[in-house]
């Protein structure tokens, strides 16, 4: 069926939209009984191309960015895992920020990828609930996470002595944990929000994910107050982690002043340029896809920011790491070594 057919609805043969240059069966519908209006079984993703040639093309970027993500994340797993030394609370929360990333792009590129590979850009309601809830859930987690990496880079400056009394293995486990409810509340509360809307019309998103800001283009329902929800939630949760990093670091970069020794006060800062380097990569990308003003919002910046924020992260964070970390570097290339001791 080519894809300049209409889309009609059923109590009336009215033409919502229609589709040029697709060659794949946009939507599915069905009658609901109480307002005899279509609703939305399935979503159409946009994706960044109709040439063939060129969905190809964007299977394999994809396919390679995937696999440094999965490479460089998993490197630095194994690393940690594999040495002693690094048994501390500082990498147990790069552990964990490491599965986080493998999480967050594993919700979005696979996807994207099969689309391309089978020109198959059809997502179920149920599959777009679940994307939107992982995806926040992933986010979220990252960000509570970043706030709990720059608490632990607080005590270890301001309070070194007390340091292993503080940050024992309790106290981290109950952190990391802490901060993954509290991410999966603030996905529960943002997906709610967001499919308390109703989808009648067009079920096509913009977007190679489904994404809220596009979910709400679609919806036929006022989205007033989802977007103050929606908003609300967001900069409740942004502003108390983000507040915390700033005081967090206002008070290392006052104790990091005070050491008397060059040495010293380049080792404080150079423990937490990888922090604050991917802190501020993640909420620049995060700001500029969602606050950025609606003059800058056109469908291939759509695309790319949303890449920016879910893409950029996880692909940089371990190389920021890795670049920036001299005992990271090490344990990575004794991997080899220590993985022939334990096969022998």
């Amino acid at each position: 069926m080519s894809g300049k057919e209409h889309i009609t609805s059923v109590n009336g043969g009215t033409h919502f939209e229609e589709l040029r240059g697709y060659n794949t069966v946009i939507g599915a519908f069905q009658r609901d009984k109480i307002t005899n209006l279509s609703t939305v079984t399935e979503f159409f993703l946009m994706g960044f191309s109709n040439d063939q040639d060129e969905q190809i093309l964007y299977f394999v970027l994809f396919l390679c960015i995937y696999l440094v993500v999965l490479v460089g994340n998993f490197l630095i797993i194994l690393a940690i895992a594999m040495n002693h030394h690094l048994h501390t609370p500082m990498y147990f929360f790069l552990v964990s920020l490491s599965l986080t990333d493998i999480g967050y792009i594993t919700t979005t590129i696979p996807k994207s990828m099969v689309a391309s590979w089978t020109d198959n850009r059809l997502i179920s309601f149920a599959g777009c609930v679940a994307q939107v809830f992982l995806i926040i859930s992933f986010g979220g987690s990252e960000l509570a996470l970043l706030t709990i990496m720059a608490y632990d880079r607080y005590v270890a400056i301001c309070h070194p002595l007390q340091y292993r009394l503080i940050m024992n293995w309790d106290a981290c486990t109950q952190m990391a944990a802490a901060s993954w409810i509290t991410a999966l509340i603030y996905a529960l509360l943002q997906t709610s929000v967001t499919f308390r809307m109703y989808f009648c019309g067009s079920n096509i998103i913009g977007q190679y994910f489904c994404d809220i800001p596009q979910l709400m283009k679609i919806s036929c329902t006022d989205t007033k107050v989802n977007q103050i929800l929606t908003s609300f939630f967001a900069i409740a949760f942004g502003s108390c982690c983000g507040g915390f990093i700033f005081v967090s670091y206002g008070y290392i970069f006052s104790a990091a002043l005070r050491i008397p020794s060059v040495k010293g006060r380049y080792k404080a800062f150079s423990t937490c340029t990888p922090h604050l380097t991917v802190f501020s990569l993640f909420i620049t990308t995060a700001l500029f896809s969602h606050m950025r003003p609606k003059t800058l919002s056109t469908p291939t910046v759509d695309l790319i920011s949303a890449i920016l924020y879910t893409v950029l992260p996880p692909v940089l964070n371990p190389i920021i790491y890795s670049l920036r970390n001299k005992d990271i570097q090490e344990a990575v290339w004794q991997i080899p070594k220590k993985l022939k001791m334990l096969l022998r």
